[in-house]
């Protein structure tokens, strides 16, 4: 039965899992967000809830994370300006290695000359702090990479008339606008029926 936790952080304390290989245990997660998760245009607000299905499973170089993230974005369209949602469902997994550790079992601090050239070239490694997984950017790269650049509210939105600002598809089919050539808009106050004027 998975246990159920509201966090203020992305931090899962994890020492209620045994660190024996094949261990296991099942979290549900609400996460409040405390900044805006996204892009400008849309992104998850502030004051929301993420909500995790988190497995953890101890495996000898530290614990597997697989997870289902949940969340609802809002923006606006970038067409017609009309407020848009996505609900984003992502799966992630990711391996938090355990802190090195010296022969009698403390803490081994790492500097830069213990780091070799896979640590440096490969893919970002993560790593337990003690018993505490960092989740956030897991979750920050499975939501922000499930965004859309330029959100629009539908596939079919038309946007706006650029000259009344009225919604397409709001607009009978025969709107239109007087377009008057700048060049010639000052002839417009000439009367042709004036008297004085002969040819």
């Amino acid at each position: 039965m998975p246990m159920t936790k509201a966090l203020d952080s992305f931090k899962l304390n994890t020492y209620e899992l045994p660190r024996r290989a094949g261990e296991m245990k099942e979290y549900e997660l609400d996460i409040v967000v405390k900044e805006k998760f996204g892009v400008d245009l849309i992104s998850v607000p502030a004051g929301e809830f993420i909500e995790v299905d988190a497995r953890l499973e101890s495996v000898t170089e530290g614990i597997l994370l697989s997870a289902e993230v949940y969340a609802v974005a809002q923006g606006e369209c970038i067409r017609c300006l009309d407020p848009v949602e996505i609900v984003i469902e992502r799966k992630i997994q990711e391996l938090y290695n355990y802190e090195p550790t010296n022969e009698r079992g403390k803490k081994k601090k790492r500097n830069a000359e213990d780091l070799t050239s896979e640590d440096l070239d490969g893919a970002e490694e993560f790593m337990m702090d003690g018993d505490i997984l960092d989740l956030e950017t897991p979750i920050r790269d499975a939501i922000v990479l499930s965004l859309p650049t330029n959100p629009v509210c539908s596939q079919d939105c038309l946007g706006l008339c650029p000259d009344c600002g009225g919604k397409w598809a709001e607009l009978p089919d025969d709107h239109a606008h007087e377009v008057i050539d700048a060049r010639w808009a000052s002839l417009g106050g000439i009367a042709l029926e004036d008297p004085d004027f002969k040819i």
